[in-house]
């Protein structure tokens, strides 16, 4: 029987995605693990694998097609034994492809019958219920293979995504109800969100320029999620903000001391720390010094994290992401700096993978380099803090008693005050501001 590949959920937040190229003509031979397609989601450019096997039939979506929505049929795979060339393109919706009629049978588009309203379509093994779970090519196929649902299993992996070895730990345990079963019970509704207050509509907008004094840039991807998860930050999270100095005079000698002692690696140093670098691990470990503030809100519950991941926002064409340092505590600053370089690399190429720019437990945020002083960041759920980081500069202070010069740089703390209120959120920045002015703690 012929196999639906569907538009796949990359992250378990996306919706839409844009199929940007096939990598697969109609006619090719397809393994499992094939790259077979690009898709762009508002963060990144990710390789789709093929999950089942058999004869590309039908490209049903385009290359270059806009916001595909997650489980629409974009292609159409023929089984073993099957004629290719007999398969049409499934019926709207996303019904099953049906063999094609003789071309002398064939009916004009406007008599064809439409598909009824019921009718599910022949899904590829990760989905069930009409729902698509979250989870690796192998562990798909595994799942497949041994007739699993993998909406049933818990994944392990990041973000909960499905791994091989929980699909085998199912096999084994029975805790995942076959596929055709858990198909047949309907899908609770999920309930309609509430709409975001919006400001005044385009047309409005426009009324009040000049005709032909402006130029129409239509949103991407990206700036449309930055816009929604912003809106929806500002309207939902109660922010509290919290502003300390701190002397980095310190901190410059040590990171000029590593940067000078790194051994060479390919006739290149094997690291070169920045301050946002150090900042990142002074962050990292004032959360683990106050772990109360390394939270997440949620209705019911408190989630209280075991791990400090720092996510660090890097600007790149048309918006921001925000790669994640795990576990950031417990890295050296050069493994730190070694990441955080191949990641804002490949987040600029937009090749980064979506567990590698979500979750985390906080993020840093630093327009220094442009000469900011301070500035309040908005935090991004579900993190319940992010640090606005200002630029390093020469200021006059008092030390006893007496007028000196030091280096200072502001910092502001931004927090979700349901999770983490003032006082907590004091004590954190006292902590931070610590480490950056005993920047030796970092390396013990």
């Amino acid at each position: 029987m012929p196999t639906n590949i569907l538009m796949p959920a990359l992250s378990p937040t996306m919706e839409k995605g844009n199929l940007a190229k096939w990598l697969k003509k109609e006619g090719d031979t397809i393994k499992s693990g094939d790259i077979i397609a690009e898709i762009e989601t508002d963060k990144a450019t990710m390789e789709v694998e093929a999950v089942d096997e058999g004869v590309l039939a039908k490209i049903v979506v385009p290359e270059g097609t806009a916001d595909v929505a997650v489980n629409e049929v974009i292609g159409v795979i023929a089984g073993e034994g099957e004629d290719a060339k007999s398969i049409s393109a499934p019926a709207a919706g996303g019904a099953a492809p049906a063999k094609a009629e003789a071309p002398k049978a064939e009916a004009p588009a406007a008599a064809a019958a439409p598909a009824p309203a019921a009718a599910a379509p022949t899904a590829t093994p990760a989905s069930a219920g009409g729902s698509r779970a979250f989870a690796s090519p192998l562990a798909r196929r595994i799942a497949k293979d041994a007739g699993l649902d993998l909406n049933a299993i818990k994944g392990s992996g990041p973000h909960g995504r499905i791994v091989e070895k929980d699909v085998e730990a199912a096999k084994k345990g029975g805790g995942a109800k076959a596929a055709s079963a858990a198909a047949a019970a309907p899908s609770a509704p999920k309930p309609a969100a509430a709409p975001l207050a919006s400001g005044p509509s385009d047309e409005q907008v426009k009324k009040l320029f000049e005709p032909g004094s402006y130029e129409e840039v239509p949103h991407d991807g990206m700036r449309k999620t930055i816009a929604r998860r912003l809106t929806e930050a500002k309207q939902t999270v109660p922010h509290f903000y919290v502003t300390v100095d701190c002397e980095l005079d310190a901190l410059l000698k040590l990171r000029g001391e590593l940067n000078a002692a790194a051994p060479e690696k390919d006739g290149k140093p094997a690291y070169k720390l920045s301050v946002n670098d150090m900042v990142i691990k002074a962050l990292a470990l004032a959360l683990r010094a106050v772990p109360d503030a390394n939270v997440s809100w949620t209705d019911n519950t408190m989630l209280k994290h075991k791990h400090a991941d720092v996510g660090v926002a890097v600007s790149i064409p048309g918006g921001l992401i925000t790669p994640i340092i795990r576990d950031a505590c417990h890295k050296s600053l050069s493994q730190i700096s070694n990441e955080m370089k191949d990641m804002a690399a490949r987040a600029k190429a937009r090749k980064l993978k979506p567990e590698e720019y979500q979750g985390g437990t906080t993020a840093v945020s630093n327009l220094g380099m442009f000469g900011v002083k301070d500035f309040a960041a908005i935090v991004n759920p579900p993190h319940a803090t992010i640090l606005a980081v200002g630029a390093g500069e020469q200021r006059v202070i008092v030390k006893g008693g007496q007028p000196a010069v030091a280096t200072v740089m502001s910092v502001t703390l931004s927090t979700d005050h349901r999770a983490v209120d003032g006082a907590l959120g004091a004590e954190l920045l006292a902590a931070f501001k610590g480490y950056i002015e005993k920047p030796m703690a970092m390396l013990v």
